[in-house]
């Protein structure tokens, strides 16, 4: 490694400590020379100056955090002696310039895709399964273990056989803890529809209770998912008594398309025969329709008709250094060539409020994304919390002390385009570009609210290692650490360690994951995630969550 330690921006105090430093070693920077009070780990910061409590610290050009007790030159950032600190915002009349990034190499490039009446393009193919009411799930657990199996699409039986084997050698009188047995995948089952990329069921714990609000919402989430480019038909369950009426789904679909004209089957329990009869119906009705949509084959689509969510989760210090900026020039990238890019999680935008609202195109959609924000931001504070209560102990312990910093560095996602748009939580994207989408930190919420509005890919930066899928929407995990790609090589998809080891520039790295991400719009490379049928779907209830 070339570099032992980093400045993100010549006006930090404090520097980025690229791999383990010792306690005792002598840092020379820029003529200031300093010896480290104690051990660094990777990741972490430490103070250039001396500073007492109330000083500001600067991290990526920005305010990050203020100083609580008194700091040396060399001490270690810790949540005891920092605490978190942001710059009020506000909208202003700015000329904001962007330096579109040379796109001559992607100008002719296409991916294969699903084209849909309406214009837009899928990256797949997908059946999908919705319930009105929670009531439904366990139908659509059934129907789902009935197709899966049978049709090709369960993920591997290893762990059955292995279970198997326990219960054997259990009853063989073996000694279980010491058994060593292999966990050889076994062959699936060969899929029966090769242009059907998989059947998606969206369970989830709303329709009825709670509020009429929340049902209202989770209609239009789920209107928003059977829209969804990559979604060819849809089946729907509903009880029949539930808060979420089935005429009321009906009718936000129609409002997000008037044209809808996928096929779409809708069973009432309350009307059937039977729960046997309601089931047997449902996959014999669906298998018809697998049939149809199995005639349709990927055809090429510029790339201008991708839309890709850019996603962070399991955020640690080298986040905002590598695979969070060179996910941003892929991001610059697609804006540059047409496309549509989603940039979300607004409790993790919290520092990075003005920079948002300079690079708005007009004053209607930065006082959007100013009166989204402190709504939010309210709301937390009115039960106790406040986004600067958003980083997660594993956040923490990998460096990202304050939700400044978490923030300003997951910013690098959206890259430096200007913001065409700013979309509330189901709002869907119709404008090239980046878009801002109101949605919680939190994984599985953030990734389900960027497929409602339209995504089609994700790109899912992570330095401790997340699983986290969506059901309609590939969801292609970037690891900032080449120990983490090696140790998680089973659910990451991109490797950008090779940045902070210096062997390669963001914008060279930002160019890999573009090609990545056509081959998986073509479906030429599945990513782990969607291997895995890591089909993750919670629907945000608009409370609050970070």
């Amino acid at each position: 490694m070339s570099k032992k330690y980093l400045q993100l921006h010549s006006h930090d105090n404090v520097l980025v400590a690229l791999q383990d430093l010792e306690k005792g070693l002598t840092v020379d920077f820029n003529g200031n020379v300093l010896t480290l009070k104690e051990d660094i780990p990777a990741k972490h910061k430490f103070y250039l100056n001396t500073m007492q409590p109330g000083d500001e610290v600067t991290m990526y050009g920005v305010l990050v955090g203020k100083i609580q007790t008194p700091v040396n030159e060399g001490d270690l950032m810790t949540v005891n002696n920092l605490k978190h600190a942001a710059e009020d915002y506000a909208y202003r009349e700015v000329s904001y310039q962007w330096e579109k990034p040379d796109v001559s190499k992607y100008i002719d490039k296409t991916f294969l895709g699903y084209h849909r009446e309406d214009g837009r393009v899928g990256t797949a193919n997908y059946w999908l399964f919705i319930p009105t009411v929670f009531c439904e799930n366990r139908n659509l657990d059934v129907i789902k273990e009935a197709l899966h199996h049978t049709l090709g699409y369960a993920v591997t039986d290893k762990y059955k056989l292995y279970t198997k084997a326990l219960r054997e050698a259990l009853e063989a009188g073996k000694d279980i803890q010491n058994l060593s047995l292999e966990l050889n995948a076994v062959q699936p089952t060969e899929r029966l529809f090769k242009n059907v990329d998989g059947i998606k069921f969206l369970n989830h714990q709303g329709g009825c209770g709670g509020t009429r609000q929340d049902a209202e919402l989770l209609s239009k989430l789920l209107a928003s998912y059977a829209n969804h480019p990559n979604v060819a038909g849809v089946t729907v369950l509903s009880l029949g008594c539930q808060h979420l009426q089935t005429q009321n789904f009906l009718d936000d679909l129609k409002r997000y398309n008037p044209n809808f004209n996928k096929p779409l089957l809708v069973f009432e329990q309350q009307q059937s025969k039977s729960e046997e009869q309601l089931i047997k119906d449902a996959i014999q009705q669906t298998f018809l329709q697998l049939v149809e949509i199995n005639k349709i084959g990927r055809k090429p689509a510029p790339l201008s008709a991708l839309t890709v969510g850019v996603k962070c989760g399991g955020s640690d210090g080298f986040s905002g250094i590598s695979a969070n900026p060179a996910v941003g020039y892929t991001a610059d990238l697609l804006v540059t060539l047409g496309a549509k890019v989603l940039l979300a999680e607004f409790p993790e935008l919290c520092g990075a409020e003005q920079n948002m609202i300079d690079r708005c195109e007009g004053k209607e959609i930065a006082e959007k994304f100013i009166h989204l924000m402190q709504t939010y931001d309210a709301q937390a504070h009115a039960v106790g919390s406040g986004f600067h209560m958003n980083p997660s102990p594993g956040n923490i312990k990998d460096g990202l002390i304050t939700d400044a910093i978490k923030s300003t560095g997951a910013a690098k996602k959206g890259g430096t385009a200007p913001v065409v748009d700013v979309l509330d939580y189901t709002e869907p994207a119709v404008k090239p570009g980046l878009n801002l989408v109101c949605t919680p930190g939190n994984d599985v919420e953030a990734t389900t609210g960027k497929a409602a509005s339209g995504a089609t890919l994700i790109l899912f930066t992570t330095g401790l290692g997340t699983p986290t899928g969506n059901p309609v929407c590939p969801v292609i995990k970037v690891a900032t650490n080449s120990g983490l790609a090696l140790r998680m090589s089973d659910i990451i998809d991109i490797d950008t360690g090779a940045i902070i080891r210096g062997e390669k520039s963001i914008a060279e790295m930002g160019e890999e994951i573009l090609d990545y991400c056509i081959k998986a719009a073509s479906g030429e490379i599945i990513p782990k995630a969607v291997g895995l049928n890591q089909d993750d779907f919670i629907p945000w209830k608009r409370g609050v969550s970070l």
